[in-house]
């Protein structure tokens, strides 16, 4: 039996998204299970829209979740072979075997031809095909402009899609289909299932939007007699509207999730849970992920993003963390205010309370800056009694410890609960909520505190 080789070959006409990397993390995941090899091909036909840049951000942001490539684009053995737009010479090649096989024809029928007969066949309840108008055509001018067409004879198509099942497919309802188009360009129909041949892929995961596409490659492959790959066809992933995941209903870039600050551990495993699911709801490596991925534990259904839920797994990556590392993530938010020799303390004090380096930025600015209170937090102020800021000055000059404090305020105002502890956290940070006070207490300085509770005295009483 063949060594099991997945792949995945975008076209780079932009910033790899959610839906793309989670199906290159399924053909990984599926690799690694099987013991196999993970293969990346860049589908650049489009050279109008394929720029090198999307290539080169596509491989960054592959590495940084973790989804490596033992074969293809850039690897040791890359000899351009990966890049279908270098691939020109081995697809003529092909074409011109199914010309001798007489499995292609010349199409000459314009696009307005093509519409005509469309709504026609529409009309009379009939499934859109070709009509095969040139089908019987001799003596031909091939200077005129026109694409090649592949033979679709009567019966079907069947084969079994290792995650939906058996598949059935009526030829005579596809009909005679494009594999070159009449700018001279192959039809994705063609190269991609050419390249897979080619390349060894012996199963190929992807969207469940290839499935119609899958009965059009099989019947060019048998044509050619090349070993035809496992097709599986997993389901689209759709926003908080139901719709296919976009822009406008909550999809980003790997590169912007990145940006934002998530963890590639999170993203990893929450998009192995898309659609997909485990016994286990740990954080999981990227390995263990893979020896416990099972296609048969993949749903049917649209997987649906669900961003609170990804923000779950950001938690649980983080509190995997060390401070040292936690400090490394946010230090570029906060290192002009936290001083040096506080850096790791700071962290250990606000880590459960944050899920980005930009959280962390506010609790800097309450522990080392003058921050003014909010709305909010003035009106709480204004009514809590003022005897409670002077005895906080009083036990602040007696340096008392958090604890100690909360002891004689309750002695001293006869306040308790939130009427207490509300003011006097704001008092101190300047928030109404946030970290534990005790540990909030012990690294703002001092006299940071006396200045805010002169201002409360002063501007809000």
């Amino acid at each position: 039996m063949p060594m099991i080789k997945t792949r995945f070959c975008p076209s780079p006409t932009g910033h790899i998204h959610i839906g793309n990397a989670r199906t290159a993390l399924f053909n990984v995941l599926y690799a690694i299970k099987h013991h196999g090899v993970f293969l990346l091909r860049i589908e650049d036909t489009d050279q109008e829209r394929s720029e090198q840049q999307y290539i080169d951000q596509l491989c960054e942001d592959l590495k940084w979740l973790g989804l490596e490539w033992q074969e293809g684009y850039g690897t040791i053995n890359d000899d351009g072979s990966f890049e279908q737009s270098k691939r020109s010479e081995v697809y003529k090649k092909y074409l011109q075997e199914l010309e001798k096989k007489e499995a292609i024809y010349p199409c000459f029928c314009s696009a307005q031809d093509l519409e005509v007969s469309r709504k026609i066949q529409l009309k009379m309840g009939q499934p859109p095909r070709y009509d095969q108008t040139c089908r019987k055509l001799i003596n031909v001018d091939l200077t005129k402009k026109h694409t090649i067409r592949f033979k679709v004879d009567k019966g079907e198509i069947v084969f079994e899609d290792f995650v939906k099942g058996q598949q059935v497919f009526k030829k005579q309802d596809i009909g005679d289909f494009i594999i070159k188009r009449s700018q001279g360009s192959e039809g994705f129909f063609f190269v991609n299932a050419l390249d897979d041949a080619l390349m060894g892929v012996t199963h190929a995961l992807r969207g469940e939007d290839h499935l119609t596409n899958t009965p059009r490659q099989i019947m060019i492959l048998e044509a050619l007699k090349l070993p035809i790959p496992q097709y599986g066809h997993i389901s689209l992933t759709i926003g908080f509207d139901g719709k296919p995941l976009s822009k406008r209903n909550g999809s980003m870039s790997i590169k912007q999730l990145r940006e934002l600050g998530y963890f590639p551990e999170a993203l990893v495993n929450y998009f192995a849970r898309l659609g997909h699911s485990y016994e286990s709801n740990e954080l999981m490596s990227l390995q263990d992920l893979g020896h416990n991925f099972d296609e048969k534990r993949i749903g049917k259904a649209p997987a649906k993003f669900d961003i609170k839920q990804l923000n779950h797994w950001q938690f649980l990556a983080i509190a995997k963390k060390t401070n040292e590392q936690i400090w490394q993530w946010i230090k570029n938010e906060v290192e002009d205010i936290v001083p040096n020799n506080k850096s790791l303390e700071f962290v250990e004090i606000i880590r459960k309370n944050i899920s980005f380096p930009k959280d962390a930025r506010l609790f800097a600015e309450c522990f080392w800056t003058e921050l003014e209170f909010g709305q909010e937090e003035q009106k709480i102020l204004s009514e809590a009694p003022l005897e409670l800021f002077s005895e906080l000055e009083k036990c602040l000059d007696n340096d008392l410890s958090y604890q100690e404090i909360l002891d004689k305020m309750k002695t001293k105002t006869g306040l308790k609960g939130k009427s207490l502890f509300q003011p006097l956290r704001i008092v101190i940070t300047t928030q109404s909520h946030g970290v534990e006070m005790e540990k909030a207490f012990s690294i703002i300085e001092k006299e940071l505190i006396k200045r805010r509770i002169k201002d409360v005295i002063t501007n809000y009483r």
